[in-house]
């Protein structure tokens, strides 16, 4: 198996300055499984899998769209009850979703099962859970080359020494710029970005930046490389899910230590797939995505960022 997505399999309700929908497929583990899964076809790799919970309304046309993409779901529960629901809608220049109701339902008592075949991966992607489960998960699995860390805001608020003691655990820290300067207290970002490595004790740190792009310190140095400029904005939910996607992909293709350069080219890779999600509501696009289509773009950005 080249990569492990353990994360959230939700239903959203979304609204946002190009218009609204209910119940689409959503969840992290959606969103980073389609994009996972996507490199995975286009590059006729060893495969994805996802560990997650969903209810008994989670609708059959749903896990048809995952196993169409070729998604391993033998990690996937189906508990009584309703699967994991959220509300939240964008606003401005929906840097920032803003909530309005989680209904937790199944994925409340959700405790991660890691199948023994599934236990070995390439690339560990822990895509954004409370850290205890994020932990749960690490102690069942054992990465062949990285594993890969995602989180968010209301965990620094809640359980912060969880996920202080989760990120020492890991290879690769994602977090978004806010999330960086929310975790240490300084609005520099720079110096915010070193001061979380120092918490991590090293390693690996990416921070999405939104429009702004991204930035990355990699034992070898900075990285810094700018966004797709995309001119059609409908939903950012799932971007950064589908951005940690391609890379735990990219990465899952070589062995050994992971260099500056093979760290920047992954960053390239998740850059232009996450363009893709922005573009319709849930995760139609990234699912529905063209190779030929996503080779323009990144051929496209390339020639404006001069990255190659």
């Amino acid at each position: 198996m080249d990569v492990l997505i353990v994360g959230s399999l939700a239903y959203d309700s979304l609204e946002t300055p190009a218009g609204s929908r209910e119940n689409v497929l959503g969840g992290s583990a959606s969103y980073g499984g389609f994009c996972a899964a996507f490199h995975n076809n286009k590059n006729s790799g060893g495969g994805v899998a996802l560990v997650g919970v969903v209810g008994e309304d989670f609708k059959s046309e749903h896990f048809g769209w995952y196993k169409q993409s070729g998604l391993d779901l033998s990690g996937i529960e189906v508990s009584p009850g309703k699967t994991f629901r959220w509300k939240g809608s964008y606003h401005g220049t929906m840097a920032e979703a803003v909530t309005h109701d989680t209904q937790l339902n199944v994925f409340e008592n959700f405790q991660p099962k890691v199948p023994p075949k599934l236990a070995n991966p390439m690339i560990l992607m822990c895509a954004n859970l409370h850290p205890s489960l994020q932990s749960m998960v690490l102690s069942q699995t054992n990465a062949n080359r990285a594993s890969l860390l995602d989180s968010m805001n209301l965990w620094i608020n809640i359980a912060r020494e969880e996920l202080l003691d989760v990120m020492k655990r890991v290879d690769i820290l994602i977090l978004n710029d806010a999330e960086v300067r929310m975790l240490a207290d300084d609005e520099n970002l720079i110096n915010a970005a070193k001061s979380v490595l120092e918490m991590k004790n090293g390693g690996i740190l990416v921070v999405k930046r939104g429009e702004h792009g991204v930035l990355a310190i990699h034992p070898e140095g900075l990285i810094s490389i700018p966004s797709y400029p995309t001119p059609e904005i409908v939903d950012p939910t799932g971007c950064g899910d589908t951005f940690a996607g391609a890379v735990a992909h990219y990465l899952s293709q070589s062995q050994g230590d992971i260099g500056k350069s093979e760290l920047t080219e992954a960053l390239v890779h998740a850059t232009v797939s996450a363009s893709f999600t922005i573009e319709s509501f849930g995760t139609e696009r990234i699912r529905n995505l063209a190779i030929e289509e996503y080779d323009d773009r990144l051929e496209d950005y390339r020639r404006i960022t001069n990255t190659s």
